[in-house]
Order: C-alpha cells, then structure tokens, then sequence
C-alpha cells in the first residue's frame, strides 16, 4: 500500500459526522453495534470509507467501528503448517521424481496480508509449489537424496524473500518425501549391493595380505628356535585332542624331517 496519507474529503468528514450523530442520538443501543472483540492472536484491518484506518491493524481487544462508515478484516497471526502436494519434478540428471513437503509460516503485518494480496494463503502456497520444483530442478539426484537440510534451507530463504511483501514470515520448509520410479530404485539397489561387494572383496584380500606377512614373520622366528617349532607342535596336537572329533593324530619327531631333508640332499 501507499506510504502517503490521504484524508477522506469533505464529503468523506460529513458521512462520518453524520454517523457519529446517529450513534449518540441511538446510544446506549448503538454501543453494541460499534463494539467488535479481537482475539488474543488476531488482528483486525478496520476500512473507514474503503480506506485503512491509520495504516495499521487494530486489536487484540475491544476495538469500536462506525456503523455504516466502518467495515473491518480479522487476520489469524498464528502459525500455519500447510502440506505441498507431490510435485513431479526433472532433475538436472534427467531423473522423474515425485517430492512433496511441509512449510510452516505466519502473518506478521496484517496490512500487507490484507491490502498486497488476495488470498495470502492460497499465494503462500502456490508460491511455495513453484519454488520447490524450481530449486529442485537444478539439483541432481544424489544431492537430492544427500542434501534434503541444504536444499530446505534454500527453499526457504527464496520463498521468504518473495512473501515478506505479503507480510508472510517463513519460519521452516521441509522436504517429506522423495518418490523415484521403480526401474531407478532396483539399479540403485544392484549398484549398492556391487559396491558392498567391492568393499567386501578388498576387505578379504587385505586380510589374506595380513594374515600371510604375519605367518612369515612367525615361521622367521620359530627358524631361529628349534625348540620353539616343538612346542607349536605339541600346542596344535593339544588343540586337536580337545575336539570331539575322530581325527587320530600320530605325533612324530621334528628332528625326523631334518634327517630325511639331509638324506635327499645327499641323495
């Protein structure tokens, strides 16, 4: 609305003194016919001739209008949670998906929300549907399903800066849900369970890499002590016994081994 302060002409002056007259020629009766309650959490944008009255909003309270001069809109300041319908969306690698949401707002000047817009919760709205596909739009799906607290947060700030004119404050926009077409989801399943695989592989083959340097570092000191070969010998034959099992163990001599590889080499 205008900034400048127009008064309401002579004739406008006549009608309200008229009205004034009518009210104390009818009073008490009339009383109750000026007084009007504003709740807690309203406003009331009182219109004298068409005109807002001292550009601002009554209320909460008892507030007093002429009768016949005076017409007034109540304005609900509380918050407003409204669902965005599934919007299908493109995103920028060429994917179809179906995003819905939630954004919560309120009313903070009751003259703009009446004066700017028509209906400003069905602009919030429609607003709130066309910036959702807009900025998810330039965004892939990856940084779709990774980023959801990112892109609310980018959703929001475009929103509140094109509602603050209505006097619409955005308080949160959250992403709800993210629907992608079947064929999508069964190829990103395999390629996790690839990768998983992957994963799994290089896992196991570090393992065996591990595991074959420790036994070369074991069979490096058990070289240097013969004695010590012996006794693994008789920690393994113990550990075998205590199995139930049907395994018949024959322990022999570890200094056999060293003969018969003396007597192949001579040979």
């Amino acid at each position: 609305i205008a900034d400048r302060q127009e008064g309401i002409g002579v004739c406008g002056w006549v009608l309200v003194s008229l009205s004034f007259l009518l009210v104390l020629i009818t009073f008490p009766i009339s009383i109750w016919a000026c007084i009007k309650v504003v709740r807690e959490y309203e406003h009331a944008v009182v219109f004298r001739l068409g005109r807002i009255l001292s550009k601002k909003a009554k209320g909460p309270g008892m507030i007093l209008v002429l009768p016949c001069m005076d017409t007034f809109i109540k304005v609900d300041l509380r918050m407003v949670t409204c669902k965005i319908p599934p919007q299908e969306i493109l995103t920028r690698d060429a994917v179809t998906a179906q995003v819905d949401g939630v954004v919560r707002y309120r009313i903070h000047s009751a003259v703009s929300a009446v004066a700017n817009v028509t209906d400003v919760h069905s602009a919030t709205l429609l607003l709130a549907q066309t910036t959702l596909r807009n900025v998810l739009g330039t965004q892939s799906l990856t940084q779709l399903l990774a980023g959801r607290e990112e892109i609310a947060h980018s959703i929001q700030a475009t929103l509140g800066s094109a509602t603050e004119q209505w006097g619409v404050k955005v308080a949160r926009v959250e992403i709800r849900d993210i629907r992608i077409p079947v064929a999508m989801q069964r190829a990103m399943a395999a390629e996790a369970e690839a990768a998983a695989e992957t994963r799994a592989k290089v896992v196991a083959a570090e393992g065996e890499m591990n595991a074959s340097k420790a036994l070369q570092q074991a069979s490096m000191v058990l070289a240097e002590s013969p004695a010590g070969l012996q006794l693994r010998y008789l920690q393994t034959l113990t550990t075998v016994a205590a199995q139930n099992n049907s395994t018949t163990v024959f322990p022999l001599p570890i200094n056999m081994f060293g003969g018969l590889r003396h007597k192949s080499t001579g040979g």
